[in-house]
């Protein structure tokens, strides 16, 4: 078994070019979450299954901030 590491995540809605025009500006949807995961390609499973559901149609504008340690 692979030797898990600490990671840690936050979860970003974006908004489009048409939406910041309005005034529309970036949103955290999921603060700093502290993880151990196998790699980063793990970790991003982990991350996407906490979007909300009412983004899933968004996903082009969500971003899976990841820093490792």
């Amino acid at each position: 078994m692979e030797k898990q590491r600490l990671f840690q995540y936050a979860i970003i809605w974006h908004p489009t070019k048409d939406e910041a025009k309005t005034g529309t500006k970036s949103l955290l949807i999921k603060g700093i979450e502290t993880v151990l995961a196998t790699d980063d390609r793990s970790l991003l499973i982990i991350a996407s299954r906490e979007i909300p559901a009412n983004y899933l149609n968004q996903l082009e504008q969500i971003e899976i901030v990841i820093r490792s340690f």
